[in-house]
């Protein structure tokens, strides 16, 4: 999708995904809430260490309050493609902690702890994801932390969902496979591979089993979390 594409819906956007994802039996918050807290499970931080979160994709900023409150960062900078979302953002999310920027107005200088990214890399065309993988290798410290979120296409109810929501329909899917070359191609040491959000509502009693088995290509999203390299 373009970015003009993304700004038709920046005022539309939690209100189409909360239709998309009823399914599920769930709301937005509660995919947020959980894709936040299990990469926190993985990267917490030593007591008194700053961590400053680079939200990659942030759209309105609705996963801001999350990476501040569950993965305790020290500040969120968001950017996106969409500068109307950015306007929503701002808006919405506006506290001392968080700022947001559109893509030409940030430039990577080599200062975030951590990229975080969610179901942002469908919407990139295939030729043009490598540069996005470039453009949060250089926001990264050496050492820095890359939590990519995407959506599964081996999950039937992945792309069943994907189908109800108007701004998923055009999108083209990355693969776990695809995603880790695509990592490993752009400098990115890959450390794991975890998928998320098996059971709807109407099962959720399964749901302690999910960390379990988070290792299998069941869940409807996966995140591949990966390195930059110390000596950058």
């Amino acid at each position: 999708m373009s970015d003009v594409g993304f700004d038709q819906y920046a005022d539309s956007y939690d209100a189409a995904l909360e239709q998309a994802i009823s399914v599920s039996g769930e709301d937005k918050d509660y995919f947020a809430r959980g894709r936040v807290a299990w990469t926190a499970r993985l990267v917490t931080p030593r007591p008194g260490e700053k961590r400053n979160v680079f939200d990659f994709g942030c759209g309105t900023g609705s996963a801001a309050p999350f990476l501040l409150d569950v993965l305790h960062a020290t500040a969120v900078l968001g950017v996106d493609v969409s500068t109307r979302s950015i306007e929503v953002a701002r808006r919405t999310h506006a506290e001392p902690r968080t700022s947001f920027m559109s893509m030409s107005e940030y430039r990577p200088r080599a200062e975030m702890d951590l990229a975080y990214c969610n179901g942002v890399f469908h919407h990139i065309p295939p030729d043009r994801r490598r540069e996005a993988v470039d453009f949060v290798y250089r926001a990264l410290r050496p050492g820095g932390l890359f939590a990519l979120w995407e959506n599964n296409p081996w999950n039937p109810a992945t792309r069943f969902v994907m189908s109800r929501c108007p701004f998923d329909r055009d999108a083209i899917t990355l693969t776990p496979p695809e995603t880790r070359r695509m990592l490993t191609a752009g400098g990115f040491e890959v450390l794991r591979t975890d998928f998320l959000f098996i059971f709807p509502r109407a099962l959720r009693w399964f749901r302690g089993i999910e960390p379990w088995v988070s290792r299998w290509p069941f869940g409807t999203q996966y995140q591949v979390l990966c390195r930059k390299s110390d000596s950058e």
